[in-house]
């Protein structure tokens, strides 16, 4: 057996009337709304979401939901004091005929109207009678100091928080899809994202919406609530909103390509020690072909200085045997000289014979 308790968010179903006249003025269920008159097109009808204690209805039946069993029907009594109020004669005014008229207006008895005031707030009222240029208004509840009858039956009580935040936004935007927002819930913090579905519903509608929704997820006891966009955003003129959009995607952009040069660096340096070590065997080529050089060139300097030996040893020879040909030629000389001797001696032996 689950009962309600103050604080908790439930799913009601409700069917509200008048008990002086049996007038139903306020249903849930869609076909009791069509056979009784009331049915609005534009309505949303089924188990309505609320948290019990947060005014979201009447204040009697709020107070008389406490202690309700889940899945059992009551009903419920609610007193002029705690329904719509006592008639209060102090709010029917009198008016000229000629104020309606100026407004383009032409009064009548029943004829619901609404009045700005001095101070700027709107009253709605119903025209009373019309009489002598005058035109009396009732700006009293039309249920005012009547007796209401409650026909409730809770259908469930939701313990998820998030499930809970969800029947908020159910409550005060009927017609946003609330599983299409995005909802991050802590112990004490909320943060509602409505971009996903800005664009379905009108911003003015949005804005009262965040506004409403502060106070009822403050009263299930979140302190710290957040939402997207905000409604300072949601009220910029739209030329403003267009450049900071413009500004935050040139930001998102910029974010971006910093992440893909930081990939790409990150990505050179793991290549770095693959190139060092290509480099490696590289740098061990290029210490052998130097070391090679370097035999080549010290066996090149040895044949060089060989063949300057072979050379300077070719010119001491040839220096020798041109000294053996000098030689030769002294020693021709000399026969010479020495068979020209003989020869004149033996020319004067003859002259001394003869």
């Amino acid at each position: 057996m689950v009962k309600v308790e103050k604080g908790d968010v439930i799913k009601l179903r409700y069917t509200g009337k008048i008990k002086e006249t049996g007038e139903i003025f306020d249903t849930t269920e869609e076909e009791v709304a069509k056979g009784t008159g009331i049915y609005k097109e534009n309505g949303v009808y089924g188990p309505v979401p609320i948290a019990v204690g947060a005014g979201h209805v009447l204040k009697g039946l709020d107070e008389a939901l406490e202690g309700l069993e889940v899945g059992k029907k009551y009903e419920i009594e609610v007193p002029p004091e705690k329904g719509f109020g006592k008639r209060d004669r102090k709010l029917i005014k009198t008016f000229t005929l000629g104020q309606f008229r100026r407004q383009g207006i032409i009064p009548f008895p029943g004829l619901p109207v609404e009045i700005e005031t001095e101070g700027g707030r709107k009253l709605r009222g119903r025209v009373l009678t019309v009489s002598g240029g005058r035109v009396r208004v009732d700006f009293n509840h039309p249920y005012a100091g009547k007796h209401l009858v409650y026909e409730v039956e809770v259908v469930e009580k939701i313990e998820d928080p998030i499930e809970k935040v969800k029947a908020m936004i159910e409550l005060r935007l009927p017609r946003v899809d609330p599983n299409k927002v995005v909802i991050e819930v802590g112990e004490k913090d909320v943060v509602v994202d409505f971009t996903p579905v800005k664009d379905e519903v009108d911003k003015g509608t949005l804005v009262l919406g965040e506004i409403l929704l502060e106070s009822d997820l403050k009263f299930l006891g979140y302190e710290e609530i957040t939402f997207k966009p905000s409604v300072e955003e949601l009220l910029k003129p739209p030329e403003e909103a267009e450049t900071e959009e413009t500004a935050e995607k040139e930001k998102a952009e910029a974010s971006a390509e910093g992440t893909v040069e930081s990939t790409e660096e990150a990505g050179e340096q793991k290549e770095e020690p693959a190139e060092e070590k290509a480099e490696e065997p590289e740098a061990a080529e290029e210490t052998k072909e130097s070391e090679a050089t370097e035999e080549q060139e010290k066996t090149e300097e040895t044949e060089e200085q060989e063949e300057g030996v072979e050379k300077k040893t070719k010119k001491k020879t040839t220096r020798k045997g041109t000294k053996g040909r000098k030689t030769r030629r002294t020693t021709t000389k000399k026969t010479t000289s020495k068979k020209k001797t003989k020869a004149a001696e033996e020319q004067k032996e003859e002259a001394k014979e003869e």
